[in-house]
């Protein structure tokens, strides 16, 4: 069998994007674009590209605008089905939202604003499958002063936050079938996927850190302009 095949996807696509404001006041963060075109939709074709068939997309703020977007999946050679999260409660609540509504482990869990380099998915997967790990988190090894930090020793994620600045975590888990289950009973809310991989990694579990590329990310109005009009920033100079 495909690794992927042997993975559930599950799209975190329901926070609110205060950061983003005014947009996300009237449209929500994953139909907004990067390169002209709905992260949502580009990080759904990556996922059918890596040979996933099946995703599940967790909505919330302006439910109905990514609902409307995905469809049933088939304008990208998936076969998609959706849950509400009513309140945004944190990524283990979204991950619990899922399960309930019949996504089983292990999975894949990613966030819907975020655009991986072409083939990394299924790359990192790939890694991922026929080892012994609990699960594993994308980590890149340069990022953003806010994105949580990651200490990498021997391949497996030592430490997830604290003061190391070696890593940096991208927003994109693979959770065996014991660490999808752990998820619902983390402590909250907020209710995070962060704490059940502390807690494993505390009980001696392997959680690997798969190397990965660049991501790009709509976090704040300005990067809206950045990634769709590159002319306009200095970057783009």
């Amino acid at each position: 069998m495909s690794p992927v095949r042997s993975l559930t996807a599950v799209v975190m696509a329901a926070g609110q994007g205060t950061r983003l404001r005014p947009l996300t006041e009237r449209w929500a963060k994953p139909v907004l674009p990067i390169d002209g075109r709905p992260v949502l939709a580009t990080l759904l074709r990556e996922l059918a590209s890596a040979g996933f068939e099946e995703v599940t997309v967790v909505t919330g703020h302006l439910a109905d605008q990514v609902e409307a977007l995905v469809e049933d999946g088939s304008p990208f050679r998936l076969r998609v089905s959706t849950v509400r999260q009513p309140e945004a409660l944190g990524s283990a609540d979204a991950v619990v939202r899922a399960l309930d509504a019949g996504a089983s482990g292990p999975l894949l869990v990613t966030a819907a604003d975020t655009v991986f380099l072409r083939g990394d998915v299924g790359r990192v997967v790939a890694a991922w499958a026929g080892t012994s790990g609990a699960g594993a988190l994308g980590v890149r090894t340069a990022g953003r002063g806010d994105q949580v930090p990651v200490r990498v020793q021997d391949g497996l994620v030592a430490e997830l936050g604290g003061a190391s600045r070696d890593h940096s975590a991208t927003p994109l888990w693979i959770l065996g079938e014991e660490l999808a289950e752990a998820v619902r009973s983390v402590p909250g809310p907020p209710f995070e996927i962060a704490h059940a991989v502390r807690e494993a990694i505390a009980a001696g579990k392997r959680v690997l850190a798969l190397e990965m590329g660049a991501t790009r990310d709509l976090t704040r109005p300005a990067d809206v302009v950045r990634h769709n009009f590159p002319y306009l920033s200095s970057e783009g100079k």
